[in-house]
């Protein structure tokens, strides 16, 4: 279906601010995947807090300019689809990894976190980063930690004179 030029502007747009706001980004090639596949990753990002989209790569471009993905823009190539990850950096990465352990048409071509570009081969490392519960939450083992040993630490001055008192009756006790 070709779209008119409201058309165009419009796509651009909206891809233009969900890029805006977006953590990271994975273009990944999509020939060879039949509709009922990609109906279910959609359905997969959209539960994961990811926005699926595919675009023309010259809407695409113009899309991502301005942005921390405008790295994007010479790999932009071929039949590509955007996933953008709008809640946590990896929400993206782990939508299209799960997705590629069962549908091997669908190839990961590029990444980009931070303005950065990624080879392919880093989705495993983009996949694997916490999401925000988990990242607070292991803050807070960290910064629990030390407050932790210091409470047994003040405690144990106390449990070992008890124990040394305890002790000492015993010996008096089995000698008398």
């Amino acid at each position: 279906m070709a779209l008119n030029l409201e058309s165009k502007k419009q796509v651009v747009s909206e891809v233009a601010a969900v890029a805006a706001d977006a953590y990271s980004a994975v273009a990944a090639e999509y020939s060879g995947l039949d509709v009922a596949a990609l109906t279910e990753l959609r359905a997969k990002a959209r539960e994961n807090g990811v926005y699926l989209r595919v675009v023309k790569n010259t809407l695409a471009r113009r899309a991502v300019e301005g942005t921390e993905f405008e790295c994007m823009q010479q790999g932009l190539v071929g039949p590509l689809l955007l996933a953008f990850s709008q809640e946590d950096p990896g929400s993206a990465g782990r939508v299209i990894k799960e997705f590629t352990k069962d549908h091997e048409a669908l190839v990961v071509k590029m990444i980009a976190v931070g303005g950065e570009l990624f080879d392919a081969t880093e989705l495993g490392r983009l996949a694997s980063l916490p999401t925000k519960e988990q990242a607070i939450s292991l803050l807070m083992a960290v910064m629990k930690a030390p407050v932790e040993k210091l409470a047994r630490t003040v405690n144990e001055v106390p449990g070992k004179l008890v124990r040394t008192v305890a002790a000492i009756r015993d010996q008096k006790e089995s000698a008398a």
